[in-house]
């Protein structure tokens, strides 16, 4: 359990009936810890004993990746912030509670530029104007920092005069990319980004790994407590050097990076997004690692021809999205039947159902299950779930 005896208290975020995003700020940090720790048990205890959620002791700032939505008033007052939960209407905000301090003041700091630079914020409607989002990541560890210009044209008036402004408040700065959106969708960055300072990519240490960031890829967004469930994720795989791993829904490679330089003996990662796959592969070799390769493939796809071919890994890890695992990857699972899998959710209600799923099948059964708070302050739960292959008798876990 956490050691923060913080009362954050319904009011303390000026926004937070607006916003929507901290759905749990009505409640004591430790209130918050119980609140979860009873939800996990109410859906997984069923399955196996749920171990006490491992909180935060500084729950505050936590957020690496900060993303704001900017829009222009009937007043022509340029606001920066937030879509109110389940809608797009934009909450001004200048500080949160949950982000990094200096995301923030990057953010207010590049609203305040654009009258002086001519340049217009995005009209949704009429699908015109420049600025869409701005999007910062900063690595915990190594203090780079990358912001990103999501703009709805290519064109850039005085661009290169805009980051050297911006860069004479922020010298920390270490890219800028300005991605390039000009589309009606949901979806905050485009295909296209040119480089504008820097390298177009930021790095950061987790768990002894060095792993490349770019605008586009996915990276946990809470390092402190990544560590934690990754390192448990580690653990539960009881690695011994000769095992064969796949390393699913693998992102830019973080799990499967680290379990190759912790003990593994042959890592495959496996992934959808090209931009992350990319990364991975530079992250294998920025580690000096020989023993993990990365193919760019849809993760059920991936099992399925996998177990098409009667392979039969040793341990597989899996990390999908908050919607869960489909039936085709569980069904590869089911077939592959590994002795250890280890399930990374973000989710407890789908993580619920693929449990379930996968116990009825008599070849799994749930042996630990360690709830982690990721996001305090929000009701997002993150789970690691060690799942043995019951018939393998030599498993001890």
């Amino acid at each position: 359990m956490s050691n923060s005896k913080d009362n954050i208290k319904k009011g303390s975020c000026p926004v937070y009936k607006k916003c929507g995003g901290c759905q749990l700020q009505n409640l004591t940090y430790e209130e918050q810890l119980k609140y979860k720790q009873n939800k996990v048990k109410r859906l997984l205890e069923k399955f196996c004993p749920v171990d006490p959620i491992i909180g935060m002791d500084n729950p505050y700032h936590y957020r690496n990746k900060v993303q704001a939505a900017f829009w222009t008033d009937k007043k022509g007052k340029i606001i920066s912030g937030v879509y109110q939960s389940g809608t797009h209407h934009i909450v001004g905000i200048d500080s949160c509670q949950t982000e990094d301090i200096i995301a923030d003041k990057i953010i207010v700091a590049v609203r305040k530029l654009l009258p002086s630079f001519k340049l217009t914020t995005y009209n949704e409607d009429a699908g015109k104007g420049f600025l869409r989002h701005i999007l910062v990541k900063r690595g915990f560890s190594t203090n780079q920092i990358m912001l990103v210009l999501v703009t709805g044209t290519p064109v850039f008036p005085s661009k290169n005069n805009f980051v050297k402004a911006i860069l004479k408040q922020f010298p920390a700065i270490t890219t800028i990319v300005q991605n390039i959106n000009p589309y009606r969708t949901n979806l905050v960055l485009g295909d296209n980004q040119k480089i504008l300072y820097g390298k177009g990519y930021i790095e950061d240490i987790l768990c002894e790994c060095k792993f490349r960031i770019s605008p586009k890829s996915f990276y946990q967004i809470n390092p402190v407590q990544t560590e934690i469930l990754y390192s448990k994720a580690i653990e539960f795989a009881n690695l011994n050097g000769n095992e064969t791993v796949l390393d699913t829904y693998c992102g830019i490679g973080t799990i499967g990076i680290i379990a190759a330089k912790h003990g593994a003996g042959k890592v495959i990662g496996a992934e959808l997004n090209g931009d992350a796959v990319r990364d991975a592969i530079v992250n294998a070799r920025t580690n000096n690692l020989k023993n993990i390769r990365f193919f760019k493939a849809d993760a059920g796809e991936f099992m399925h021809n996998i177990s098409s071919e009667n392979e039969k890994p040793d341990v597989v890890f899996m990390d999908p999205p908050r919607a869960g695992s489909d039936t085709k990857f569980l069904d590869s699972l089911i077939k592959m039947s590994p002795n250890t899998v280890v399930y990374v959710s973000c989710n407890p209600e789908t993580l619920a159902r693929d449990l379930e799923y996968l116990t009825k099948s008599s070849v799994f059964k749930v042996k630990k299950i360690q709830p982690v708070d990721m996001f305090p302050h929000t009701a997002h739960i993150e789970c690691v779930v060690l799942i043995s292959d019951i018939r393998n008798k030599s498993t001890k876990r």
